[in-house]
Order: C-alpha cells, then structure tokens, then sequence
C-alpha cells in the first residue's frame, strides 16, 4: 500500500470496537484513528474531521442516531469516502437502502477480522488502479489531440480532453447526449455552455487544417475529407471516447 488506510469505527458493541483496535493496533497498512458507540459521536467527529480518515466501519443499529441517518448525512454533505456497513442481521430494505448511500461493502456479524481486512485493502487498491488508469488514458488523449493538430494553448483543447474523460469515465451508452457535457465543462472552467461549444468548433476546424489527415480518416472516416462535412462536436468528442473505451474493453477481455 502507498499509505495507510485511517480508519473510523461506530459501533455500540465496546466488544466489536475492542476487536477491531486490536487486531489493527501493530498492522502496516491499517490504522484505526477513532471508535465510538453511538451514533451522535460519530457523526459529529465524521463531519467535523474529514481529512483525518479514509474509511468507515459503521454498524446499522446505533444509540441515538442509526448508522442510515450517518449515511445520509454523509451524501447530503458530500462526504466521499470509503464505507464498510457491519450489522447482525440481513435487511433486504436495510442492504438496499445503504446500497444508494455509497456503502461499498455489507458485512453480517459475527466479523472474521482477517476478511474484513482483506475487504478494506481491496477497496484501496481497486480505486488506486481505476485512478491510474485514468491518469494514463488521459496521457494517451492529449497525445491523439496533438497528433490530431490541436495546440495545447487552443482554449477548446483543455474543454475536448475534458469532455472525452467525462465520456470515457461515463457509464452511460456512447450516445450520451454531449451538450449535457457542456455546462460541466463549463463550472469547471468559470465560462458559460456556449463558449465550451464554440470554442470546441474552433479546435476541431483547427485541427481539421493542421492535423494528421490518415489520422483523421482512421478515426472519422469520410466525414473528415476536406469536400465532405467535418466531424460535429459530438461526433469527434464520442467517437474518440468510444476508441478507448473500446481500447479498455480489449485489454479486461
């Protein structure tokens, strides 16, 4: 692990806590930095420390506030991170309802401690594979944008490569509609709809004078021939979104 996992425990079985400090009290990798036993504590030290730990373990069946009514707080605040629900019994309304909350893991009592450590280690490390990933597919585009003739200090450049991660990333089929994309782009750049869709306009006519033209019939075929049409937004922001989404598709299969 690069780091070590900080981890909170709420429970109201001192049992349960004194287990898990314990067992994680000499571990390399995994450090408990507060317990308590109710709900209350908790809350108010989750919301009142967020820097300070990366994962929850939370029970369901607390004093004074249940641990849905954390969750909820948690999303409503817009706490991101980790969480690994323990509870002694199976709810299907329970399990269903901490699945919207962002709840990663639901694991019944009693708790084999070596599983839940394996649980939480695994959680670290499939979200460090998933960030490199991104980090490296965002390398890749850049290279194809530049290959493609897009200078980097073209304003519509920095609004395209976002526009294809947040295709890429998207769970949603390819056809996302790209003009819900734009005010996205927009927030995160402090400029409006309209200028992320022009300024995107410009970079692709741009890139449609200056690119490499093999390149560009590869990728867009007829559609990027000077006596033909030129590729819309959508169409040149989904269809390289699409390359390597396909790309990664080949590479798990």
């Amino acid at each position: 692990m690069d780091k070590i996992i900080r981890v909170v425990a709420i429970d109201d079985n001192e049992a349960v806590l004194r287990s898990v400090k314990t067992y994680f009290r000499s571990n390399e990798n995994v450090k408990v930095v507060a317990v308590f036993n109710n709900g209350k504590e908790g809350l108010n030290y989750l919301l009142s420390n967020q820097n300070e730990y990366d994962l929850i373990l939370i029970d369901i069946l607390l004093s004074q506030i249940d641990g849905i009514k954390i969750l909820e707080d948690l999303k409503y605040n817009k706490i991101d991170k980790k969480i690994i629900v323990l509870s002694s019994f199976k709810d299907d309304y329970s399990i269903r309802k901490i699945q919207t909350l962002n709840a990663s893991y639901y694991m019944l009592k009693p708790i084999d401690l070596s599983i839940l450590e394996s649980r939480m280690l695994g959680l670290f490390e499939q979200d460090r594979e998933y960030k490199l990933n991104n980090i490296s597919v965002e390398v890749e585009v850049s290279s194809l944008l530049h290959d493609l003739g897009i200078p980097s200090h073209v304003r519509g450049y920095s609004y395209i490569r976002e526009g294809i991660m947040l295709l890429y990333k998207s769970t949603e089929e390819i056809n996302f509609i790209t003009k819900d994309i734009y005010p996205v782009i927009a927030e995160k750049y402090d400029t409006t709809s309209t200028r992320v869709e022009r300024a995107i306009r410009h970079a692709i006519e741009i890139s449609c004078m200056r690119g490499d033209i093999k390149l560009m019939e590869d990728l867009f075929g007829n559609s990027i021939d000077f006596d033909r049409s030129r590729p819309t937004n959508s169409e040149f922001l989904t269809t390289i979104a699409d390359k390597f989404k396909l790309n990664k598709k080949e590479l798990v299969g």
